[in-house]
């Protein structure tokens, strides 16, 4: 291959940017990028305009903006920029018309240890999910989600302290060199793949809902807390509580801690004091930490409980 291919970046958001400022450092060419269109972002509803865009007008490279990536439109302007090579971070699933393109193909880096966690959310899935490891992996994409040839991939641990915000961090970091050192085995000629292993049941990072972010105080304290670090800070972990007055608000928890003990209270019991609460769960107590209440900004534990009237009239609907 040439040593210097033309390359289509494809992605949306901060994650994707790390990857595009690596190749830029190191000098590769960067022929145009793809990105999500323009959204209303805020009270004021202004166009807000991605991370990955924001970046690449920094360079004066082209930008494209697809709603359609199947349009003959945008087809034929992904055409007129002659791509040798096409990387894509954190985008959309693509086409076969669009894949298939360049002569050297199109990798995808993907931020978990494939097969596990193929889809939207695997940063927040393996925390759920309690995992101490996790990684990143480049792999050429193929006509399905997340499972093509695999060319790289590298192990990240995770912390008991990491929550999905951290853990975003390191494995963009470790992803955008990930990236490099596959642009530069292509370049190379020396790219060895190989197929992704076949598992029965492997693990999912389904899209993130208000079904699946709403916490199940029923479940086990370290569950609870792990589903509570996988979505800080975002979405947040959330739950229903009523306040004085029988009124109900969604209260998201981003940071908390668990105890397992012994204990008697019904599950959904909150014990609260003046600097600090607790919840009863079935074997044990979580504390939370930080939170936000509905229609109110983000604090600690202490100043949510100095703005309640009553704490003892604070209940969990669920």
């Amino acid at each position: 291959m040439k040593r210097n291919p033309r390359i289509v970046f494809m992605g949306t958001p901060e994650f994707a940017v790390a990857s595009l400022k690596k190749l830029i450092e190191n000098n590769y060419n960067i022929a145009g990028v793809i990105t999500a269109p323009d959204k209303p972002a805020g009270r004021g509803k202004k166009l807000r305009e991605s991370a990955v865009k924001q970046f690449a007008k920094q360079y004066g490279l082209p930008v494209l903006q697809p709603v359609n990536l199947k349009s003959e439109e945008f087809n034929r302007q992904l055409k007129a920029l002659k791509p040798d090579l096409q990387i894509v971070v954190a985008f959309r699933m693509l086409p076969e018309i669009v894949w298939r393109l360049p002569e050297f193909g199109t990798f995808n880096l993907h931020a978990s240890l494939l097969p596990d966690y193929r889809g939207a959310a695997p940063i927040n899935w393996a925390i759920i999910n309690g995992e101490t490891e996790t990684g990143v992996t480049t792999f050429f994409i193929d006509e399905k989600i997340d499972t093509g040839q695999i060319i790289l991939q590298e192990k990240v641990p995770i912390a008991q302290e990491d929550n999905a915000s951290s853990l975003h961090d390191k494995l963009m970091e470790v992803g955008s060199n990930l990236v490099l050192k596959t642009v530069d085995l292509i370049v190379e000629n020396k790219v060895k793949t190989t197929a992704q292993p076949e598992r029965d049941l492997p693990k999912k990072a389904p899209k993130l809902n208000s079904e699946n972010t709403r916490i199940n105080w029923n479940d086990k304290a370290e569950n609870i807390h792990n589903l509570i670090r996988g979505l800080s800070y975002y979405p947040g972990a959330w739950t229903q509580i009523g306040l004085q007055n029988d009124e109900t608000k969604k209260l998201f928890i981003y940071k908390s801690r668990f105890e397992n003990t012994g204990q008697n209270e019904p599950v959904g019991t909150i014990i609260a004091g003046k600097k600090d609460m607790k919840i009863a769960v079935k074997d044990g107590y979580i504390y939370p930490e930080i939170v936000k209440l509905q229609g109110k900004k983000m604090m600690d534990i202490g100043s949510f409980l100095n703005g309640v009237k009553n704490n003892t009239s604070l209940k969990l609907n669920f």
